[in-house]
C-alpha cells in the first residue's frame, strides 16, 4: 500500500511539474515572440491631422519659422529611404527640410538631431549655404534658397547682394555633363563644391543613399549638385526655376520631381526658350491636391481633422496692414512653408484613402 501511495504522489508531482514547465516555456515564447513585434502592434494607428494653411502675410511671407514643429509626427511616417519612384511621403520630409535649412545653423542642427539625423555639417561660402544631415541610412544634401526670400534677424546687404547677383547672372555657361546651364547657379554651387564633395563620397562609401533637395535657389543649385554626383536615390525640387538649356534638359538622365504650387512665380523663370525644366512635374493645385499637369486635379472631400498647432502665429493674428496690401498669388505660393503644409495634407488624405485613420 505503502509503494501504490509513492507511486500515486510521485505521478502527481510529475504532472504538476510539467504543467510549471509547460507554462514557463509558453510564458518565454510570448516574451521572445513579442520582442521582435514593431512597436505598437496591435494598438490604434496614431491619427494623422491635416494642418490648418496660414494666412500668407507680409510678416510670414518668408522664413524662417521658429514656432513651427518640423517633421512632425515623423516616427509614424518614416522617411523612406530607399524610394525610387515618387513618393508622396518623402516630397513632404524634403519640403520640410528645405524650409527649415533657411534658419539659423544651431536651430537647424537641432530640429535635424531631434528628426534622427544625428551628423550634420554645414558649408556656407560667398553667398552658398548647404546643409549635409545624416544617419546611419541616408543622407540629406539640403541647399538653401535665396536670402531674398530669407527673413533675418539682422539686415545683411553683402548677403542680399550676392543672391542678387547669382539669381540675375542668366548667361549660360558649358556644363560638365553637356549642354549648358545658367552661369550665376553654376558659380554658386562651384563655392561649396570642393569642400562638400569629399563629406558626400564619405558617406557613399559608407552605404548611405544620398538624397538631394532645396527650394527656389537652393533647388536650382541640388539640381546641378545631383547631376553632378549622379549617384544619388532621389532629387526633390521646390519652386524650382529653370537651370539650363536644351541640351542640358535632354542629357539630365536622373530620377528627378520637380514639385510646384500653382503659379509659384520663380516656376517660371528664367525665360523658356534659351531654359527648359528637368524633372517630373508634380503641381500642387492649391485647392485640391497634387498631380502630373496643372488643372487636372479635383476638389478632395472632406478631411480628418485639422491641427492648428503649427500654424505659424503671424498667421493666426489679425494684421491690419497686411489686409490692406495685397500679396499676389504667384508670390504666395512661392512660400516654402506653404509647399510644407500642403504635401502634408496630401499625404494625410491618402493616407486615410488607404486605411489609415
Amino acid at each position: 500500500m505503502h509503494s501504490i501511495s509513492l507511486k500515486k504522489n510521485l505521478v502527481i508531482f510529475l504532472n504538476l511539474y510539467c504543467k510549471v514547465i509547460l507554462l514557463s516555456a509558453g510564458l518565454f515564447l510570448v516574451i521572445a515572440f513579442s520582442a521582435f513585434l514593431p512597436s505598437g502592434w496591435g494598438a490604434e494607428p496614431t491619427p494623422l491631422c491635416k494642418k490648418e494653411i496660414p494666412e500668407i502675410t507680409f510678416k510670414n511671407l518668408s522664413p524662417p519659422y521658429r514656432d513651427y514643429e518640423y517633421f512632425q509626427n515623423r516616427k509614424v511616417v518614416p522617411f523612406e529611404y530607399k524610394a525610387s519612384s515618387f513618393s508622396l511621403l518623402n516630397a513632404w520630409w524634403l519640403a520640410e527640410t528645405s524650409t527649415l535649412v533657411y534658419a539659423d545653423e544651431a536651430y537647424v542642427n537641432q530640429r535635424f538631431r531631434e528628426a534622427g539625423l544625428k551628423r550634420i555639417k554645414f558649408f556656407n561660402r560667398s553667398g552658398t549655404q548647404c546643409f549635409i544631415a545624416s544617419n546611419s541610412r541616408f543622407a540629406i544634401v539640403a541647399f538653401r534658397g535665396s536670402e531674398i526670400w530669407k527673413r533675418n534677424d539682422r539686415f545683411d546687404p553683402s548677403q542680399m547682394i550676392a543672391d542678387f547677383k547669382t539669381n540675375i547672372d542668366i548667361r549660360l555657361s558649358d556644363w560638365i555633363r553637356g549642354g549648358r546651364v545658367h552661369s550665376g547657379f553654376k558659380a554658386a554651387l562651384d563655392e561649396v563644391w570642393d569642400e562638400m564633395l569629399p563629406e558626400i563620397e564619405n558617406l557613399e562609401n559608407q552605404g548611405l543613399k544620398i538624397w538631394v533637395t532645396g527650394h527656389s535657389l537652393g533647388a536650382a543649385l541640388a539640381t546641378l549638385a545631383a547631376d553632378r554626383l549622379q549617384d544619388v536615390q532621389g532629387l526633390y525640387t521646390f519652386g524650382s526655376p529653370r537651370v539650363g538649356d536644351q541640351g542640358f534638359q535632354e542629357r539630365f538622365q536622373l530620377k528627378a520631381f520637380r514639385v510646384v504650387n500653382g503659379n509659384d512665380i520663380v516656376a517660371s523663370i528664367p525665360a523658356e526658350g534659351p531654359y527648359h525644366h528637368v524633372g517630373e512635374l508634380k503641381y500642387i493645385d492649391p485647392k485640391s491636391g497634387i498631380n502630373d499637369r496643372p488643372g487636372l486635379v479635383e476638389e478632395s472631400d472632406g478631411t480628418l481633422c485639422i491641427d492648428t498647432s503649427n500654424a505659424s502665429e503671424s498667421g493666426k493674428e489679425s494684421q491690419q496692414f497686411d489686409s490692406l496690401v495685397f500679396i499676389p498669388s504667384w508670390i504666395r505660393n512661392h512660400v516654402p512653408l506653404l509647399y510644407s503644409i500642403l504635401l502634408w495634407n496630401e499625404l494625410v488624405e491618402n493616407l486615410k484613402s488607404n486605411g489609415h485613420r
